[in-house]
């Protein structure tokens, strides 16, 4: 074979070899450049401006999405229970302790507020009508009033004007109840001064005295009275609300414990099925505080519950048909006296009968003497509550037969003989009425210690159970935060 001359060109390729293309040197990229997007063309032409951002997503989303994220990990999930358990616990202290302020708060008020004011006003209305019996006993004694008759008046008086001063500190400046007190306060000088001029015309002898007396006997039965027994159904009605507010049970904080309860158990069961471990002590600690509240509530306000119903139905429900009663007594004494000041003066028609006004009066309040007597013996839980009612009550029978003997007496003339048998000594109605209203004192005296034995009892019964369920709770929600933290402590 020849070879070709060095030098020489090499000669074209034949026909059978394809000729390669020449490639194009490849720009290299310049350091920190980043490439520019090319805008997108239409079919036409047109270029397309690039997709906007997305929106940026609120915080809340966020730890919505890092929530689900965590509670699909053991660890997650045990953050989770943990939280729900401790505001489980958190929440049934909480509720415990608010519910049970207010319903102590409202058993304290009805020991040391509204029951004594109910009190109070029973009193005012009882020594109003005292003070009238024992004006109308002087009045009939003419200008020999005895000392023991004057010094009873007074004593009404003086202790009507002071339960008013008791019950105005004790009521709000535009309630109901200052209203009335401030008209029984205007009231009360125009009645004694009716009374002073009674006294002053019947000791000189001028029948005009035995008008003031009636007029003044008036105001009050009329006015004082009204006004006084207004003043007791609004403090009653106060005393109702606040037992209403005492008595309830804590539904909420009962249906909270009951859930607490249940998932700590549902949390220590989960924790055994995973671990094998019988027992978490923290989540053990929470179960017994959260069962030591709930019990604590359940018996404490149980408890609470029935001393306060025993107070309301054998002390304050017992109080009030004794002050009524005694209250129809001394009314029935005043118009006793005043049937023979009046001496047929006053009479009043009846299903077309005509009938002294005074002693027709006299007879409807013994009447409610007598249903009074027989309601409280029926209340009386005891012998030492009984005893003075059914004394009582044997001395209105022989009241009613004395009286009878008195009417029939000033009926046929002898006035006299009436007179005697109403405010004499030894044998009169005076001696039956006194032994009356002692009596119905000494109950109501016995009843009153009933009430605040009870009442204290029940108060007693919710002393520091606000207090102690918040602590507990603030325990057992810490020990349901220790408890799974413990358990988290072993994925670290």
């Amino acid at each position: 074979m020849t070879q070709p001359p060095k030098g020489s060109a090499a000669p074209p390729p034949g026909p059978g070899v394809p000729t390669l293309p020449a490639v194009p040197p490849r720009p290299h990229p310049q350091p920190h450049s980043q490439p520019q997007p090319m805008p997108r063309q239409r079919s036409g032409g047109a270029p397309v401006a690039p997709p906007a951002p997305a929106p940026r997503r609120t915080a809340f989303a966020e730890g919505v999405d890092r929530l689900r994220a965590a509670a699909v990990t053991e660890p997650g999930r045990l953050r989770i229970i943990g939280a729900l358990l401790a505001a489980l616990v958190v929440a049934f202290g909480t509720v415990t302790a608010w519910q049970m302020h207010e319903r102590s708060t409202a058993a304290d008020d009805v020991l040391t507020r509204s029951q004594p004011l109910t009190s109070d006003a029973a009193d005012i209305y009882r020594s109003l009508a005292e003070a009238n019996t024992a004006a109308s006993s002087g009045f009939l004694a003419g200008g020999q009033e005895t000392k023991a008759s004057r010094d009873r008046y007074e004593k009404g008086i003086r202790t009507a004007a002071e339960g008013l001063v008791t019950a105005a500190a004790g009521s709000d400046a535009d309630s109901p109840s200052a209203k009335t007190i401030t008209k029984l306060n205007r009231l009360l000088p125009e009645y004694k001064g009716l009374i002073e001029r009674a006294r002053t015309y019947n000791r000189q002898g001028f029948p005009v005295g035995g008008a003031y007396l009636r007029y003044a006997n008036e105001k009050m039965q009329q006015e004082m009275l009204p006004a006084a027994e207004d003043l007791y159904k609004t403090e009653n009605q106060r005393l109702r609300a606040d037992y209403a507010d005492a008595k309830p049970y804590p539904w909420a904080a009962l249906a909270l414990g009951v859930l607490a309860l249940a998932a700590l158990t549902w949390a220590q069961h989960r924790n055994y099925r995973r671990t094998n471990r019988v027992l978490n002590q923290g989540l053990v600690a929470a179960t017994a505080t959260t069962t030591i509240v709930l019990l604590w509530l359940v018996v404490g306000h149980s408890v609470a519950r029935s001393n306060l119903g025993d107070s309301y139905d054998h002390g304050v429900r017992s109080l009030n048909v004794l002050h009524d009663a005694r209250i129809a007594s001394l009314k029935a004494r005043g118009n006793e006296n005043l049937t023979l000041v009046a001496r047929g003066a006053e009479t009043k028609k009846v299903d077309g009968e005509t009938y002294d006004a005074y002693d027709y009066d006299y007879g409807r309040n013994m009447a409610t003497l007598g249903k009074g007597l027989a309601e409280a013996a029926r209340l009386a839980d005891d012998e030492a509550g009984k005893a003075p009612v059914a004394a009582a009550d044997r001395d209105m029978t022989e009241w009613k037969k004395r009286h009878a003997s008195a009417r029939e007496q000033d009926e046929n003339g002898n006035y006299q003989q009436a007179l005697d048998l109403v405010i004499g000594g030894k044998g009169a109605t005076v001696e039956c009425f006194d032994g009356v209203d002692a009596s119905l004192a000494d109950a109501i005296g016995h009843e009153e210690r009933e009430f605040k034995q009870a009442a204290g009892d029940g108060l007693g019964a919710m002393d520091n159970l606000p207090q102690g369920a918040g602590v507990l709770a603030g325990l057992g929600a810490a020990g349901a935060l220790l408890g799974i933290g413990r358990r988290l402590s072993e994925y670290r």
